[in-house]
């Protein structure tokens, strides 16, 4: 969850990654394009909005679309689309929303922590303990990916599987036990400070050196995500379909999540600016592992 010069995952490429997924860390600031990153602003005054969390439901996974390499767009519209809820809020058969010129003012006060300092490019990752098998991680992405993260403010917000699946590739290669030299942990290389946070902020205790709490750690960042930037920019409308976004990065929220994943939220969502897409090259990796990804077979 962060991005950091000289990414770990140039050490794991070779031997994990088939359709182009590396070792990184979600959730960092400003540092050189296209690099892992970690949460970017130091943490506010609480939100005055009730805490949401994270609710258990059935496990249904994602089916990959098509290539999305080539055109960092639409993906083939759905065969079948969910049934219309009774609110305001847009459901998967209404148009594109398209991101507001500025953004408005956040809704969430409680942010993550600035990012640690960029580790040496000739660092080399660890190791610690046990490698969770494959299955065993699918098991953890699939749970996590079930969940529903903002039950009372977003209930509608769901984070896709194959959105799990392929950050999970490119962050680490699926490894659970590998540490980062700039401290990103695991199976999602969440960050400890990351971690402290979300467990704060959504009154959870998940062990960031348990593969499956990992995989909620991620799941959970990039929920937060989500809600941050679908909120300042999308009108609250938080589908992350890749059939919503054209050509250009910034057309969607799932491009900008990608994006605040690896860079950071604030070097894409900043109050009274546009929206900024800092890391084009890793979107496009994890948009092409969405559908390409060898991980998504296990």
């Amino acid at each position: 969850m962060r991005q950091r010069a000289g990414r770990v995952g140039a050490l794991v490429l070779a031997g994990l990654l088939i359709a182009g997924g590396t070792v990184g860390c979600a959730g960092k600031g400003e540092r050189p394009q296209d690099q892992a990153a970690a949460p970017v602003s130091v943490t506010d005054a609480p939100t005055d909005e009730p805490v949401d969390e994270p609710v258990d439901e059935p496990s249904v996974e994602a089916s990959p679309s098509a290539s999305g390499v080539a055109a960092m767009g639409a993906a083939p519209s759905r065969s079948a689309s969910a049934s219309p809820k009774p609110s305001k809020k847009p459901t998967r058969t209404s148009p594109p929303t398209k991101p507001r010129v500025v953004a408005k003012a956040p809704t969430e006060t409680k942010v993550p922590p600035a990012p640690p300092k960029p580790a040496p490019s000739s660092c080399k990752p660890s190791y610690k303990g046990t490698q969770a098998s494959r299955a065993d991680v699918k098991t953890a992405l699939s749970a996590a990916a079930a969940r529903t993260y903002w039950p009372s403010s977003a209930p509608d917000l769901k984070i896709p599987l194959n959105l799990l699946k392929a950050t999970a590739w490119q962050e680490s290669g699926w490894q659970s036990n590998i540490y980062a030299c700039d401290g990103g942990v695991g199976l999602m290389q969440v960050m400890p400070a990351t971690a402290t946070w979300m467990n704060q902020r959504f009154d959870q205790s998940y062990d960031i050196a348990a593969y499956q709490d990992n995989a909620y750690l991620g799941a959970n960042y990039l929920a937060w995500l989500t809600k941050y930037i679908g909120d300042m920019y999308f009108e609250s409308d938080f589908r992350l379909d890749a059939d919503l976004c054209t050509a250009e990065l910034d057309s969607c929220l799932l491009n900008a999540v990608i994006a605040a994943y690896n860079f950071g939220h604030g070097a894409v969502a900043q109050e009274g600016e546009p929206l900024a897409i800092p890391n084009p090259s890793y979107v496009r990796n994890v948009r092409a592992l969405m559908t390409e990804c060898v991980c998504l077979g296990y």
